[in-house]
């Protein structure tokens, strides 16, 4: 079934419309959050889909659900990035030794590896200025247009894509930079 039929139920309150557009689209709500935010943010997920629900009737143009879903969820995360900001957290002290035992000689198998190059490439995501690690999750995790990305970024559809290529050269770098070779 198509989101703006959904959107058009959720409208004329079925409730059953309201948790298939949720299962729809719950994932890549929580991908992108906790991408955003380097890691699970149930409450901003929650956040968003509260913000859906109240915002719902509203929706003028229900075959815009997916940018409209996500300049949401672009919202939520922004005001928790602001928080963030405002009262940053001291980072904890790691006093542990590095562990060099024998086990530890780079042989692994390959599932190993895959999550540890998942992680690597996790933590240099982490590490990009929210704008473009926001327009490198949306266009190529979420598989999004770049009019669709520029409507969620309320920014110009170039400004997208100076934002694209900007991320990937300073996505590049901070893997090179972790030691990471291609």
């Amino acid at each position: 079934m198509s989101d703006e039929l959904l959107v058009v139920r959720c409208q004329l309150g079925e409730r059953e419309a309201f948790a298939e557009l949720v299962r729809a689209w719950h994932p890549a709500v929580e991908r992108y959050v906790g991408r955003m935010l380097g890691g699970p943010a149930d409450d901003v997920v929650q956040e968003v889909w509260l913000a859906v629900v109240k915002g719902l009737p509203r929706l003028r143009q229900p075959d815009r659900f997916a940018p409209w879903l996500f300049t949401i969820a672009r919202r939520a995360v922004m005001n928790r990035l602001r928080d963030a900001y405002a009262h940053p957290k001291p980072e904890p002290i790691d006093n542990r030794p590095a562990e060099d035992g024998p086990g530890n000689d780079g042989a692994g198998d390959d599932e190993a590896e895959a999550v540890v190059n998942r992680e690597t490439l996790g933590g240099a995501l982490a590490a990009l200025p929210a704008p473009e690690r926001e327009v490198l999750l949306l266009f190529y995790l979420e598989d999004l247009p770049l009019t669709t990305c520029a409507q969620i970024c309320a920014v110009p559809v170039g400004t997208v894509k100076s934002r694209l290529h900007r991320a990937r050269i300073l996505l590049r770098e901070e893997l090179v930079r972790k030691g990471y070779e291609a």
